[in-house]
Protein backbone atom coordinates (compact mmCIF):
# COMPACT_ATOMS: atom_id res chain seq x y z
CA UNK A 1 0.00 0.00 0.00
CA UNK A 2 1.36 3.42 -1.01
CA UNK A 3 2.17 5.70 1.87
CA UNK A 4 -0.08 8.82 1.93
CA UNK A 5 1.54 12.04 0.77
CA UNK A 6 2.85 14.63 3.19
CA UNK A 7 1.15 18.01 3.03
CA UNK A 8 1.96 21.67 3.60
CA UNK A 9 -0.62 24.42 4.06
CA UNK A 10 -0.38 27.96 2.80
CA UNK A 11 -2.95 29.72 4.93
CA UNK A 12 -4.10 29.08 8.49
CA UNK A 13 -7.65 30.39 8.46
CA UNK A 14 -11.09 28.83 8.79
CA UNK A 15 -10.73 26.04 6.22
CA UNK A 16 -7.16 25.08 7.17
CA UNK A 17 -8.23 24.95 10.82
CA UNK A 18 -10.58 22.06 9.95
CA UNK A 19 -8.88 20.40 6.99
CA UNK A 20 -5.30 20.21 8.28
CA UNK A 21 -6.14 18.21 11.44
CA UNK A 22 -8.48 15.95 9.45
CA UNK A 23 -5.72 15.11 6.96
CA UNK A 24 -3.23 14.68 9.80
CA UNK A 25 -5.55 12.17 11.47
CA UNK A 26 -6.04 10.35 8.15
CA UNK A 27 -2.29 9.77 7.75
CA UNK A 28 -1.51 12.68 5.44
CA UNK A 29 1.07 14.19 7.76
CA UNK A 30 1.04 17.99 7.67
CA UNK A 31 4.68 19.11 7.65
CA UNK A 32 4.45 22.90 7.42
CA UNK A 33 1.99 25.74 7.84
CA UNK A 34 2.61 29.19 6.38
CA UNK A 35 0.54 32.26 7.16
CA UNK A 36 1.18 35.96 6.74
CA UNK A 37 0.12 36.19 10.36
CA UNK A 38 2.58 33.87 12.10
CA UNK A 39 0.32 33.71 15.16
CA UNK A 40 -2.35 31.93 13.10
CA UNK A 41 0.20 29.44 11.85
CA UNK A 42 1.46 28.85 15.38
CA UNK A 43 -2.08 28.23 16.67
CA UNK A 44 -2.80 25.71 13.91
CA UNK A 45 0.53 23.91 14.35
CA UNK A 46 -0.39 23.29 17.99
CA UNK A 47 -3.28 21.10 16.73
CA UNK A 48 -1.04 18.97 14.49
CA UNK A 49 1.40 16.12 15.11
CA UNK A 50 4.60 17.10 13.29
CA UNK A 51 3.97 20.43 11.62
CA UNK A 52 6.27 23.42 11.88
CA UNK A 53 5.61 27.07 11.20
CA UNK A 54 6.98 28.20 7.83
CA UNK A 55 7.98 31.84 7.70
CA UNK A 56 8.32 32.27 3.92
CA UNK A 57 7.06 30.79 0.65
CA UNK A 58 10.25 28.96 -0.28
CA UNK A 59 9.19 25.30 -0.08
CA UNK A 60 11.82 24.12 -2.58
CA UNK A 61 13.44 21.77 -0.05
CA UNK A 62 10.18 20.69 1.61
CA UNK A 63 9.49 17.02 2.33
CA UNK A 64 5.86 17.54 1.36
CA UNK A 65 4.46 16.55 -2.01
CA UNK A 66 1.06 18.27 -1.82
CA UNK A 67 0.74 22.01 -1.14
CA UNK A 68 -2.70 23.35 -0.29
CA UNK A 69 -3.40 27.06 -0.74
CA UNK A 70 -6.21 27.91 1.69
CA UNK A 71 -6.36 31.71 1.53
CA UNK A 72 -8.92 34.30 0.36
CA UNK A 73 -9.60 34.09 -3.37
CA UNK A 74 -7.93 37.37 -4.29
CA UNK A 75 -4.63 36.32 -2.69
CA UNK A 76 -4.28 33.03 -4.62
CA UNK A 77 -2.62 34.47 -7.78
CA UNK A 78 -0.03 36.30 -5.69
CA UNK A 79 0.80 33.14 -3.73
CA UNK A 80 1.12 31.16 -6.96
CA UNK A 81 3.61 33.69 -8.31
CA UNK A 82 5.75 33.78 -5.19
CA UNK A 83 5.79 30.15 -4.02
CA UNK A 84 8.85 27.96 -4.68
CA UNK A 85 8.15 24.23 -4.82
CA UNK A 86 9.92 20.88 -5.19
CA UNK A 87 10.00 19.70 -8.79
CA UNK A 88 7.27 17.04 -8.49
CA UNK A 89 4.96 19.00 -6.20
CA UNK A 90 1.18 19.04 -6.51
CA UNK A 91 -0.21 22.54 -5.91
CA UNK A 92 -3.93 23.04 -5.27
CA UNK A 93 -6.24 25.80 -4.18
CA UNK A 94 -9.49 25.38 -2.26
CA UNK A 95 -11.60 28.07 -3.94
CA UNK A 96 -15.02 27.46 -5.40
CA UNK A 97 -14.80 30.39 -7.82
CA UNK A 98 -11.17 30.79 -8.88
CA UNK A 99 -10.09 29.04 -12.07
CA UNK A 100 -7.41 26.37 -11.99
CA UNK A 101 -5.38 28.60 -14.32
CA UNK A 102 -4.65 31.11 -11.51
CA UNK A 103 -2.05 28.60 -10.32
CA UNK A 104 -0.35 28.64 -13.72
CA UNK A 105 2.44 30.96 -12.52
CA UNK A 106 3.73 28.25 -10.17
CA UNK A 107 6.73 26.19 -11.26
CA UNK A 108 4.99 22.81 -11.30
CA UNK A 109 2.86 21.07 -13.92
CA UNK A 110 0.73 19.35 -11.28
CA UNK A 111 -2.10 21.73 -10.47
CA UNK A 112 -5.50 21.10 -9.00
CA UNK A 113 -8.53 22.21 -7.01
CA UNK A 114 -9.57 20.65 -3.68
CA UNK A 115 -12.92 22.29 -2.90
CA UNK A 116 -14.92 21.30 0.20
CA UNK A 117 -18.48 22.61 -0.17
CA UNK A 118 -19.13 23.92 3.32
CA UNK A 119 -19.01 27.10 5.34
CA UNK A 120 -16.20 26.98 7.89
CA UNK A 121 -15.72 29.01 11.06
CA UNK A 122 -12.56 28.49 13.06
CA UNK A 123 -14.00 27.44 16.41
CA UNK A 124 -17.22 25.82 15.17
CA UNK A 125 -16.99 22.05 14.73
CA UNK A 126 -17.77 20.60 11.29
CA UNK A 127 -18.15 16.89 10.54
CA UNK A 128 -15.84 16.87 7.55
CA UNK A 129 -16.67 13.28 6.63
CA UNK A 130 -20.14 14.42 5.56
CA UNK A 131 -18.88 17.43 3.55
CA UNK A 132 -18.79 16.88 -0.23
CA UNK A 133 -15.34 17.53 -1.70
CA UNK A 134 -14.90 18.38 -5.38
CA UNK A 135 -11.68 17.65 -7.25
CA UNK A 136 -10.29 19.19 -10.40
CA UNK A 137 -6.84 18.36 -11.77
CA UNK A 138 -4.92 18.88 -14.98
CA UNK A 139 -2.93 15.65 -14.72
CA UNK A 140 -4.09 12.04 -14.18
CA UNK A 141 -1.41 11.47 -11.53
CA UNK A 142 -2.46 14.58 -9.60
CA UNK A 143 -6.12 13.61 -9.84
CA UNK A 144 -5.38 10.18 -8.38
CA UNK A 145 -3.54 11.68 -5.40
CA UNK A 146 -6.21 14.30 -4.73
CA UNK A 147 -9.10 11.85 -5.02
CA UNK A 148 -7.43 9.51 -2.53
CA UNK A 149 -6.72 12.40 -0.17
CA UNK A 150 -10.32 13.63 -0.35
CA UNK A 151 -11.70 10.14 0.26
CA UNK A 152 -9.57 9.84 3.37
CA UNK A 153 -11.55 12.63 5.06
CA UNK A 154 -14.97 12.58 3.34
CA UNK A 155 -17.53 9.99 2.28
CA UNK A 156 -18.65 12.10 -0.70
CA UNK A 157 -16.00 12.98 -3.28
CA UNK A 158 -16.60 14.01 -6.88
CA UNK A 159 -14.62 15.02 -9.95
CA UNK A 160 -15.88 18.31 -11.34
CA UNK A 161 -15.35 20.46 -14.43
CA UNK A 162 -14.56 24.21 -14.23
CA UNK A 163 -18.05 25.06 -15.55
CA UNK A 164 -19.76 22.80 -13.02
CA UNK A 165 -17.71 24.24 -10.16
CA UNK A 166 -18.69 27.79 -11.14
CA UNK A 167 -22.38 26.84 -11.17
CA UNK A 168 -21.99 25.02 -7.86
CA UNK A 169 -20.37 28.03 -6.24
CA UNK A 170 -23.05 30.45 -7.44
CA UNK A 171 -25.77 28.10 -6.17
CA UNK A 172 -23.94 27.79 -2.85
CA UNK A 173 -23.89 31.58 -2.45
CA UNK A 174 -27.67 31.68 -2.88
CA UNK A 175 -28.25 28.71 -0.59
CA UNK A 176 -25.87 29.68 2.20
CA UNK A 177 -24.55 33.26 2.09
CA UNK A 178 -27.75 34.91 0.92
CA UNK A 179 -29.90 32.83 3.27
CA UNK A 180 -27.70 33.83 6.18
CA UNK A 181 -27.96 37.49 5.16
CA UNK A 182 -31.74 37.23 5.16
CA UNK A 183 -31.54 35.91 8.72
CA UNK A 184 -29.32 38.86 9.64
CA UNK A 185 -31.88 41.31 8.25
CA UNK A 186 -34.66 39.50 10.13
CA UNK A 187 -32.60 39.73 13.32
CA UNK A 188 -32.15 43.48 12.80
CA UNK A 189 -35.89 43.99 12.32
CA UNK A 190 -36.55 42.10 15.55
CA UNK A 191 -33.95 44.15 17.44
CA UNK A 192 -35.30 47.45 16.14
CA UNK A 193 -38.72 46.52 17.46
CA UNK A 194 -37.50 45.13 20.82
CA UNK A 195 -38.46 41.57 19.87
CA UNK A 196 -36.53 38.36 20.46
CA UNK A 197 -34.80 36.67 17.52
CA UNK A 198 -35.33 33.39 19.42
CA UNK A 199 -38.99 33.53 18.40
CA UNK A 200 -38.03 33.02 14.75
CA UNK A 201 -35.82 29.98 15.28
CA UNK A 202 -38.57 27.28 15.22
CA UNK A 203 -39.89 28.83 12.00
CA UNK A 204 -36.43 28.86 10.38
CA UNK A 205 -35.71 25.28 11.48
CA UNK A 206 -39.02 24.02 10.07
CA UNK A 207 -38.53 25.93 6.82
CA UNK A 208 -35.06 24.48 6.20
CA UNK A 209 -36.15 20.96 7.16
CA UNK A 210 -39.21 21.11 4.93
CA UNK A 211 -37.36 22.64 2.01
CA UNK A 212 -34.70 19.93 2.07
CA UNK A 213 -37.37 17.23 2.50
CA UNK A 214 -39.96 18.13 -0.14
CA UNK A 215 -38.01 20.59 -2.28
CA UNK A 216 -37.91 24.40 -2.05
CA UNK A 217 -40.45 24.81 -4.86
CA UNK A 218 -42.99 22.85 -2.80
CA UNK A 219 -42.09 24.40 0.55
CA UNK A 220 -42.59 28.04 -0.47
CA UNK A 221 -45.30 29.88 1.46
CA UNK A 222 -46.06 33.51 2.29
CA UNK A 223 -47.87 36.52 0.85
CA UNK A 224 -45.83 36.69 -2.37
CA UNK A 225 -46.53 33.00 -3.11
CA UNK A 226 -50.26 33.68 -2.62
CA UNK A 227 -50.15 36.84 -4.70
CA UNK A 228 -51.39 38.80 -1.66
CA UNK A 229 -50.54 42.29 -2.89
CA UNK A 230 -52.26 44.08 -0.01
CA UNK A 231 -50.00 42.41 2.56
CA UNK A 232 -46.94 43.07 0.40
CA UNK A 233 -47.88 46.77 0.26
CA UNK A 234 -48.25 46.90 4.06
CA UNK A 235 -44.83 45.31 4.50
CA UNK A 236 -43.27 47.77 2.06
CA UNK A 237 -44.83 50.64 3.99
CA UNK A 238 -43.44 49.21 7.25
CA UNK A 239 -39.94 49.10 5.73
CA UNK A 240 -40.01 52.54 4.11
CA UNK A 241 -37.57 53.93 6.71
CA UNK A 242 -34.85 51.69 5.22
CA UNK A 243 -34.78 52.20 1.48
CA UNK A 244 -32.22 49.44 0.76
CA UNK A 245 -34.10 46.75 2.71
CA UNK A 246 -37.42 47.92 1.27
CA UNK A 247 -36.05 47.59 -2.27
CA UNK A 248 -34.64 44.15 -1.49
CA UNK A 249 -38.03 43.04 -0.13
CA UNK A 250 -39.69 44.34 -3.30
CA UNK A 251 -37.28 42.56 -5.68
CA UNK A 252 -37.48 39.20 -3.90
CA UNK A 253 -41.26 39.39 -3.51
CA UNK A 254 -41.72 40.26 -7.17
CA UNK A 255 -39.60 37.29 -8.21
CA UNK A 256 -41.70 34.96 -6.05
CA UNK A 257 -44.93 36.46 -7.45
CA UNK A 258 -43.67 36.02 -11.01
CA UNK A 259 -42.65 32.39 -10.45
CA UNK A 260 -45.68 31.15 -8.50
CA UNK A 261 -48.69 33.16 -9.66
CA UNK A 262 -48.17 33.11 -13.41
CA UNK A 263 -50.70 30.30 -13.80
CA UNK A 264 -53.32 31.69 -11.38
Amino acid sequence: MTKPASVSFIGAGNLAWHLAPALDNAGYVVKEVYSRDARNAESLVEKLYEAEVKTDLDFSTSASSVFIIAVPDDVIPEIAQEIALPGDAILVHTSGSQALSVLGYAATPNLGVFYPLQTFTMNTKVELNSVPIFIESDTPAGEKVLMAMARSVSKTVYKITPEERQALHVAAVFASNFTNHMLYLAQEIMKENSLSFEWLKPLVTEMITKSLSIGPENAQTGPAKRGDLETLDRHMDFLKHDEAVSELYKIISQDIVDRYTRDL
